[in-house]
């Protein structure tokens, strides 16, 4: 009884039930209706095979013709064209009362005629008859009420092809914590790639983030990356000395000191090399490290013994430069 007395909107549920039985007659009205206006288009105009051939005079094209009938019936040339090619696929004897027109032009895309005449006979599981969408999603169209997380992504997606109406979306979705949390660390870093191809942008995030003792703790532990940290230090160090040679006019004076300054900078490293190792190698007293871990110092012992042999080697001939090995081992690769 209290679904009998419920209202729909501003109306009964046995009111309701009234409206829905008379625009089903409609619906179906208007079916037969656009069904009529195909066939007579396809009277008109018979569908012709793809590459066939074109009529003589071509002022009666398929296009000018359904363009005259559109006109002349007060329809759009698509509304009429549609119809034409939907009553082309649906004969008929194939035609399914109570299955609006909408589901015929939908469901014609099927190029199976058998699947075809075979799937509007059967509605979606759960479904007494066919909707719009439902029809949408059997042949893997868009569907205007989008239910699942595919369907929501794909309708997002249509609504943000304007790169303009893109970056707002982004632009609120990334100011959502529960978004943001949701995605995974390597998309994560995708998207940071993405915005940072700017080297201005790069510069600053790169800055910002190596202010994080944490995070310049974890990248300075790649050695590919510490290489080129160190790379762009001597780097900016040459450029700065070489500026200075070009337009000081004490560098002359300075070149001497700068050849002892060097010489000092290279015995403290080295000194402070074997200082380090004589307080840290007898910790390692009764302790056995694992494969891994002595993997790893074998291969930093590695890098260290080439680099004194190119420390050697530089006293010795005064040729600074590495090979391409050294180098390479230096960057980890």
């Amino acid at each position: 009884m209290a679904e009998e007395n419920s209202n729909v909107g501003e109306v009964t549920l046995s009111r309701y039930e009234q409206i829905v039985a008379e625009l089903r007659d409609v619906v179906e009205q208007q079916t037969r209706g656009q069904f009529t206006i195909g066939d007579r288009a396809l009277e008109i105009e018979p569908m012709r095979e793809t590459g066939g051939g074109v009529p003589a005079d071509p002022e009666w094209s398929v296009t000018a013709t359904l363009t005259r009938l559109a006109e002349d019936i007060g329809l759009k040339f698509s509304t009429v064209k549609s119809a034409r090619w939907t009553s082309s696929r649906w004969p008929a004897d194939r035609r399914q009362p109570g299955v609006s027109f909408t589901v015929h032009r939908t469901l014609a895309f099927i190029e199976d005629e058998e699947e075809r005449f075979a799937v509007i006979l059967t509605p979606p599981e759960g479904r007494t008859r066919w909707v719009p969408d439902d029809a949408r999603r059997y042949v893997g169209n868009q569907v205007e009420t989008p239910i699942t997380p595919q369907e929501k992504i794909t309708a997002i997606h249509s609504l943000a092809q304007d790169d303009k109406v893109a970056a707002a979306v982004t632009s609120v979705f990334l100011k959502r914590p529960e978004v943001t949390a949701s995605v995974t660390p390597v998309d994560r870093a995708r998207v940071v790639e993405e915005f940072t191809r700017d080297e201005h942008v790069a510069t600053t995030a790169a800055t910002n983030l190596l202010r994080r003792p944490d995070v310049a703790f974890k990248a300075m532990s790649d050695d590919h990356a510490r290489f080129q940290v160190n790379h762009a230090q001597n780097e900016r160090s040459r450029q700065a000395r070489e500026h200075f040679e070009d337009t000081s006019p004490v560098a002359p004076a300075v070149r001497n000191i700068d050849r002892t300054v060097e010489f000092l900078d290279l015995v403290t490293a080295c000194h402070a090399f074997v200082a380090a190792a004589g307080r840290t190698v007898p910790g390692l007293r009764d302790r056995t490290l694992s494969e891994d871990e002595g993997a790893i110092v074998h291969q930093n012992v590695a890098k260290v013994r080439a680099t004194l042999d190119w420390i050697e080697t530089a006293v010795d001939t005064g040729k600074v430069d590495m090979d391409d090995e050294l180098a390479a081992m230096l960057r980890g690769e």
